[in-house]
């Protein structure tokens, strides 16, 4: 597989204003200086994208063309964008001219592979909106398996639309996902806050089998995992999340010692998940703070899960654990939740940064 990139620098945030399209993506895409970079070019590295290059550019934005990188149409070529969301990263595809994807699900296994690829936990795509939505958004995790939603990744999807369209300052609107309407709303300061909608608390339409044992819904549960007692709690925030604090052997998690490697696809793959499931770990430091590590269905350890911080939150309301308003550290960085009574929707607000564009053959 055949890959070109350019690759933009940092800037402080008062000369990275540029009226064109492409300037915007190119912010924070490399954390180097322009001076240091004469000396440093080609000890340049990065773990996570390897550069089986046919051409390599480094320079600043005011070297680079109007023209947007993106709007290239070379035959055989996907153009890209990474981004991530406190290091949970994406490959996001300008698909807004099609309602057919641009790669198949296997061609995404291969762009996700941190060593033979571009390396990612999955392959986002902006499409046109259905239902009356501006857009759709449509997933691929790193396993080649397609999830209804994406916390994180929606809020990457949405600094890539404001990117895309040029648009400025405070920013929302609606997307189409497989989990649903969901609102994001770009802020002044570039953090992204999304209405996440209301949590799935019914058993069946999470879904699991553990039977119900509150008002249709599986709290505190017992779930034996390789015959150890686990305390859980499952939600859905349009994908299916299993929450838990704590064992029969570990009443209170500290979440830093587990093996999550070891432990986490027991869960995945448990036979009272139908969809398979995402798992949450959680540690309580007060009312207000959570910690968690996650497994995700379909792209394993990750450095945070957006639907998964939103599901935390839940299940420590439900749990008498915490209140509605909390920050959620993943080992990525935190997410400011907030599950609203009066509405009963669950909102997160996080950061989603570019790391910088370029092309692959496909």
């Amino acid at each position: 597989m055949a890959t070109a990139a350019a690759i933009s620098l940092s800037l402080p945030p008062q000369t990275r204003r540029l009226s064109a399209s492409i300037a915007a993506p190119l912010r924070s895409i490399c954390s180097l200086h322009f001076d240091s970079l004469r000396s440093n070019f080609y000890s340049l590295r990065n773990p996570n994208f390897r550069v089986v290059a046919s051409s390599m550019r480094i320079g600043t934005p005011e070297e680079i063309s109007t023209t947007s990188f993106l709007d290239r149409k070379e035959s055989g070529f996907l153009h890209f964008v990474k981004y991530h969301g406190h290091g949970n990263d994406f490959i996001l595809v300008d698909n807004r001219d099609s309602t057919e994807l641009r790669i198949t699900p296997e061609q995404a296994v291969k762009l996700c592979d941190r060593n033979f690829g571009i390396g990612a936990d999955g392959v986002i795509f902006a499409m046109p909106g259905v239902n009356g939505t501006y857009y759709t958004m449509r997933i691929f995790n790193s396993d080649g398996s397609e999830p209804e939603m994406c916390g994180n990744g929606v809020r990457c999807f949405a600094r890539f639309i404001a990117e895309l369209e040029n648009l400025h300052g405070k920013q929302s609107f609606t997307v189409h996902t497989g989990a649903g309407l969901i609102v994001p709303e770009i802020q002044e300061d570039g953090k992204v806050k999304v209405d996440m909608g209301e949590p799935i608390l019914k058993a069946s339409d999470v879904p699991t089998k553990l039977p119900a044992n509150k008002d249709q819904a599986v709290i505190k549960s017992d779930l034996n995992v390789d015959g150890v007692l686990w305390n859980v709690t499952c939600v859905s925030m349009g994908n299916p999340h299993c929450v838990t604090f704590g064992s029969e052997e570990s009443q209170n998690l500290t979440v830093d010692e587990l093996n999550l490697a070891a432990i986490g696809p027991k869960f995945e793959h448990h036979e009272m998940f139908p969809a398979r499931t995402n798992t949450e770990f959680v540690e309580v430091f007060s009312h207000e703070h959570l910690k968690m590590r996650v497994w995700e269905r379909g792209a394993g350890a990750t450095l945070a899960c957006g639907t998964g911080a939103c599901a935390v939150v839940v299940a420590a309301v439900l749990e008498g654990r915490a209140g509605r308003s909390c920050t959620v550290d993943l080992p990525g960085g935190p997410l400011d939740i907030e599950w609203k009574e009066e509405d009963n929707h669950v909102y997160m607000t996080g950061p989603a940064e570019a790391v910088f564009y370029g092309s692959v053959a496909v």
